[in-house]
């Protein structure tokens, strides 16, 4: 269990990584818990703090909820990366930059300071994440971030996309941060910089925000998991919106198992886009596999290439990947290749227990990997899906 402070505490509280910071009793806005921690208000996920320094922050909020369907912030603990997604997540504005709170525009100029002078990385404000928790009007903190990371290239981290609303196209911005190695920000940090201190002028200053100014050195924080077995229940999708998108993919597919494993084919694309080749076999023919491919790893000029076999299985979410599926693929990995499972179901706990526990090199990739790969990449609703399978995979005449 995690620990908490209570709301009378928050005022006075530091920021403690993975803490839960309780909202009042009455469950009123006024009784938000990230407003009474910081005075950054109680509405978006954007909450910039002003500088008595005149057009500057003090610090910036970003404030996740996790359920955002067309936006998914996402925070890896396994790399350190948090992407986020800017404020102009509504059609309607053509200047991605003209937001309410100026969201945007503030990302823009924090990017280009970080691939600047460690003078202009001075004038960044620290982003503070917390994501929203329970019960009630609680919020966690999730850790430091500074823009960037050390495995993201300059021209990726800051990514201004398009999408499509209402038959609408606008553009948003793709922000990538790492979060900082920081286990505790002190609550005199804090007052420092709202009192206009710059935050490496700051006694209190982090050390890992003190380095990253100076070169641009990420101190990531990295947690590794241990083996995973995911329930059934983390294998789907548990908002009804991400439930429909699945059985309008199995619906496009009834009674084309073959065409499904273009379909997953695409999927496993946007997953790893250092695929190569990735062809599908004749289904006379694919001695197992529905798809054989590569992967690159290395440089363009020297590569170095790995076979893969992937499955497919169209499956409706009620009906699992047994063992009988899943030592079909294991059958036919040849000596340093690895495997693909797709499906639109879940695999049951017998095989994702006995695939991890025996080392086999197989990436499953079940119904809610699915949907929320295609919400990444633009299709995060039903009738973007929809117009997606039509223009790629439209049924045979």
């Amino acid at each position: 269990m995690s620990d908490t402070v209570s709301f009378k505490d928050l005022a006075t509280s530091d920021l403690t990584l993975e803490t839960v910071y309780l909202g009042g009793a009455e469950g009123s806005t006024g009784n938000d818990a990230l407003a009474k921690l910081l005075p950054v208000g109680n509405l978006g996920g954007f909450r910039p703090k002003s500088s008595p320094t005149k057009g500057k922050a003090a610090f910036v909020v970003l404030y996740t909820s996790g359920t955002s369907t067309d936006w998914p912030d996402e925070l890896d603990p396994q790399t350190g990366i948090f992407t986020y997604y800017g404020d102009n997540r509504t059609a309607g504005s053509a200047d991605l930059h003209k937001t309410s709170r100026r969201g945007n525009a503030l990302l823009h100029r924090v990017f280009d300071a970080t691939h600047a002078t460690a003078a202009e990385r001075e004038q960044v404000p620290p982003f503070l994440l917390f994501e929203k928790a329970l019960p009630g009007r609680a919020t966690r903190f999730r850790g430091l971030l500074a823009p960037g990371a050390e495995s993201v290239s300059a021209d990726d981290d800051l990514v201004a996309i398009w999408r499509t609303k209402d038959k609408v196209r606008f553009q948003n911005y793709r922000a990538r941060f790492s979060v900082l190695d920081v286990g505790k920000v002190e609550r005199a940090w804090i007052d420092d910089l709202i009192a206009g201190t710059a935050p490496v002028a700051s006694v209190h200053c982090p050390p890992a925000w003190r380095r990253w100014v100076k070169s641009r050195s990420y101190d990531t924080l990295i947690a590794p998991s241990t083996t995973i077995i995911r329930s059934k229940a983390d294998q789907l999708p548990a908002d009804k919106a991400g439930q429909k998108i699945l059985a309008a993919i199995h619906e496009h597919f009834d009674g084309r198992p073959h065409d499904f494993e273009k379909c997953a084919v695409a999927i496993w694309r946007m997953l790893a886009p250092a695929t190569t080749t990735c062809d599908v076999t004749r289904p006379s023919r694919d001695g197992g596999r529905d798809a054989v491919g590569q992967y690159q790893l290395g440089p363009a000029a020297d590569p170095v290439l790995i076979d893969f076999a992937l499955e497919a299985k169209c499956y409706k979410a009620s009906n699992s990947v047994g063992v009988k599926e899943m030592a079909r693929l294991i059958s036919r990995l040849r000596h340093r290749n690895f495997g693909v499972f797709v499906t639109l179901s879940y695999f049951a706990s017998q095989v994702y227990d006995e695939v991890r526990s025996d080392g086999h090199p197989i990436a499953l990739i079940c119904g809610a990997d699915v949907v929320n790969t295609l919400k990444i990449h633009g299709y995060g609703d039903l009738a973007a899906v929809k117009g997606w399978l039509q223009t790629l995979f439209p049924p045979a005449a």
